[in-house]
C-alpha cells in the first residue's frame, strides 16, 4: 500500500479519536457555559476559522469590544476557548502564573516545525535557557552599538527609492522596501550577513520565502490544530515522508518555504562559524565587523559552561526565529504607520518638521531618537490601535481559578469574578481588546491619536497593572516570554521613519487596503488577493517644496 492511500484512514482515525476525546471532556467543561460569546459557526470548527482566519479581522474586533472582559468562543468539536482582556486576569496569565498557563503544545510545535527548537519552540527550563544567553545582546547598550549599521542600511534605502520614484510622485508597494530593509537590517545587526543590497531589481529568497510564509499556513489553521497529536508519531524520516506524499498544493508551498528558510539559516551559519574559529580578524572583516547578534551569541555560547551551551540546532533555530520574527512584524508595522500617515496629513507634517528639526534623517544617537516625542506618540499609538500580532494563545496545566478584576456578566445576568477554568482550555490573549479597552483608554479608544501620547496616560492604564512589557500596551506580550527584541523592533520603526519622512511624501492611492489576520496581520489590495503589498503614492519631499 502506497503512503498516499494511508494517509486518508489514518487522519479518518485522528479524526475520530479526538473527537471522541473532547466531547468526553465536554461534561467537565460546564463551568464556562455562562461566560458570553459568539455563537459557534459549526460543531466541527466552531468559530476557529472566523477567528484565524485571514478575513477574520472583523470577528476578532467584534470579539473584542462587544462581550465584556472575558468572551468564550468555540474550539473544534464544541470545545470552548476563552477570549481574555481583562489586566488583572492577564498579569495573573502572564506574569505570576506563568509557569501555570503555558504556550499550548499547538503553539511549540508550530514553531519548532516552522523554525526548530528555538526560543518560540521552548517552554520551561529549556526557554529559560536560551532566553538567559540571548538577553545580554537585546540589550540598550548593544542597541546603542549597532545604531549605525541602522543609518547605514535605510541610508541605501532612500537612495534606492529615490531612484524608483524620480521626479514625479509614484506609486509604489512600500511594504516590498520596508520588508527589505527589515530582512537587511536584522541580517546586518542580528546574524553579521547582508542579505540585500537594496537595489531596484534585488530579489532574495529567504526575504521572498519568509514573506510568502504567514499567508501561506493562515490556509493551514484548521489541518494545523491535529499537529500536536501527530508530531511525535514515528521518527522525523517518516514525518517527513507523510509530509511530503501530502496530498495538498498549501501542505507543499509549506514546506518549500520551510525548508529554503532552514537551508539559508544553516548555511549562514556555518560561513559564520568558521569565521569565529578563524579569530577576530575575520569577523571583521564581515558585516557588522563581529558586533551582530549571532556573532556575540555564537562566541558567548562557545564560553559558556556544558550546562548553559545550546546545542548547534538550537543556535541556527535562533537565526531563523530571528530572521522571521524581526522582518515580517516590523515592515508590516512601518507599512501601517506610512499608511496612517498618508490618512492623516497634518500629522504627517507635524513628524517631518519634527525630525528635519533634530536632523533626525542624518544621524541621531539612541537616547536622542528616544526623545522625539511625536516620532514616539506615533509608533506608540499605531502598536496600541493596530498591534500586529493579535494570536498569542496560552493553556493552564491543571485546572484553576481565574479571578477577574472587570467582573463578567454571565449569559443568565449573574456577575462573575472567578471563572473555573479546566485544564488545557486554550485561551487567547486579548491584545487587541485590553489595548483599546474604553474604561482605560477613554470614549476615543478607537481612534487613532498620537497626540494621547504627548499628555499624562489615564489614571485608569496606570492603575491596571497592564502586564505588558512596553507602555502599558499588550501589544509585545510581557513577562517571561515577552518578546525579546522589542528594543530592537522600536529602534528600527524609529529610524526607518525618520530618514523616509525627511525626504519623501506618502499619500493614499485609489486602491483599496485590507488588512489580512495571520501570525502577523498582513495588507494586500482587495479581498482577493493574497499578495501582501502596500501601495502608496510616493514623491520627494524637496520636488515639493521646492
Amino acid at each position: 500500500m502506497s503512503l498516499h492511500e494511508l494517509l486518508s484512514p489514518l487522519l479518518l482515525a485522528g479524526a475520530v479519536w479526538l473527537a471522541y476525546r473532547l466531547i468526553q471532556r465536554r461534561k467537565s467543561l460546564s463551568s464556562l457555559d455562562k461566560i458570553p460569546g459568539p455563537p459557534s459557526k459549526s460543531f466541527f470548527s466552531g468559530n476557529i476559522v472566523q477567528f484565524f482566519t485571514r478575513d477574520g479581522a472583523e470577528f476578532q474586533r467584534k470579539v473584542a469590544l462587544d462581550y465584556g472582559p472575558v468572551v468564550k468562543i468555540h474550539g473544534m468539536f464544541g470545545r470552548p476557548m476563552l477570549y481574555i482582556s481583562d489586566p488583572k486576569a492577564l498579569h495573573t496569565i502572564v506574569i505570576k502564573e506563568e509557569n501555570i498557563y503555558t504556550p499550548p503544545k499547538l503553539f511549540t510545535d508550530s514553531n519548532w516545525l516552522l523554525f526548530g527548537r528555538g526560543l518560540l519552540a521552548t517552554i520551561g527550563d529549556h526557554h529559560r535557557k536560551q532566553r538567559k544567553m540571548l538577553n545580554p545582546v537585546f540589550s540598550v547598550n548593544h542597541m546603542r552599538n549597532m545604531l549605525p549599521i541602522f543609518y547605514d542600511v535605510i541610508h541605501r534605502l532612500r537612495e534606492a527609492m529615490a531612484v524608483q520614484i524620480g521626479n514625479e510622485a509614484r506609486e509604489i508597494d512600500v511594504l516590498g522596501w520596508t520588508g527589505r530593509t527589515a530582512l537587511e537590517l536584522i541580517g546586518q545587526g542580528g546574524l553579521g550577513y547582508s542579505f540585500d543590497p537594496l537595489t531596484h531589481s534585488s530579489r532574495n529568497a529567504l526575504g521572498e520565502a519568509m514573506k510568502a510564509l504567514l499567508p501561506t499556513i493562515q490556509h493551514l489553521d484548521v489541518l494545523r490544530r491535529f499537529l500536536p497529536y501527530v508530531s511525535d508519531l514515528g521518527p522525523a524520516r517518516f514525518r517527513r515522508a507523510i509530509v511530503e506524499a501530502f496530498p495538498s498544493k498549501r501542505v507543499q508551498e509549506a514546506k518549500e518555504i520551510i525548508d529554503t528558510i532552514a537551508d539559508k539559516s544553516l548555511k549562514i551559519f556555518r560561513e559564520k562559524q568558521a569565521a569565529i574559529h578563524a579569530g577576530d580578524e575575520m569577523l571583521l572583516r564581515q558585516v557588522g565587523e563581529g558586533k551582530d547578534i549571532m556573532s556575540i551569541l555564537m562566541k558567548a555560547n562557545m564560553a559558556a559552561g556544558e550546562t548553559d551551551r545550546l546545542s548547534q540546532d538550537e543556535l541556527i533555530a535562533q537565526m531563523s526565529t530571528l530572521i522571521f520574527a524581526a522582518m515580517d512584524t516590523i515592515s508590516n508595522a512601518l507599512s501601517r504607520i506610512l499608511q496612517l500617515l498618508a490618512e492623516h496629513p497634518d500629522i504627517q507634517s507635524k513628524l517631518r518638521e519634527e525630525c528635519l528639526a533634530a536632523r533626525a534623517a542624518d544621524y541621531l544617537s539612541y537616547d536622542e531618537l528616544n526623545r522625539l516625542p511625536l516620532l514616539d506618540s506615533v509608533c506608540r499609538e499605531t502598536l496600541r490601535l493596530y498591534p500586529p500580532a493579535t494570536l498569542s494563545t496560552r493553556a493552564p496545566n491543571k485546572d484553576v481559578i481565574l479571578s477577574v478584576g472587570e467582573p463578567v456578566i454571565g449569559i443568565d445576568g449573574t456577575v462573575i469574578t472567578e471563572i473555573a477554568i479546566p485544564k488545557g482550555t486554550e485561551i487567547i490573549i486579548g491584545t487587541l481588546g485590553c489595548n483599546t479597552k474604553k474604561s482605560l483608554w477613554g470614549d476615543d479608544a478607537l481612534e487613532w491619536k498620537p497626540n494621547r501620547w504627548l499628555s499624562p496616560l489615564p489614571s485608569a492604564v496606570i492603575k491596571a497593572s497592564i502586564p505588558g512589557v512596553y507602555s502599558n500596551l499588550m501589544t509585545f506580550f510581557g513577562g517571561k516570554r515577552a518578546c525579546i527584541g522589542f528594543k530592537f523592533s522600536e529602534m528600527e520603526m524609529k529610524v526607518v521613519l525618520s530618514v523616509l519622512l525627511a525626504n519623501f511624501t506618502f499619500e493614499l492611492t485609489d486602491k483599496p487596503i485590507e488588512w489580512n489576520v495571520a501570525g502577523v496581520w498582513y495588507p494586500t489590495v482587495g479581498k482577493e488577493s493574497n499578495t501582501p503589498q502596500l501601495p502608496l503614492k510616493v514623491g520627494l519631499y524637496k520636488n515639493n517644496h521646492s
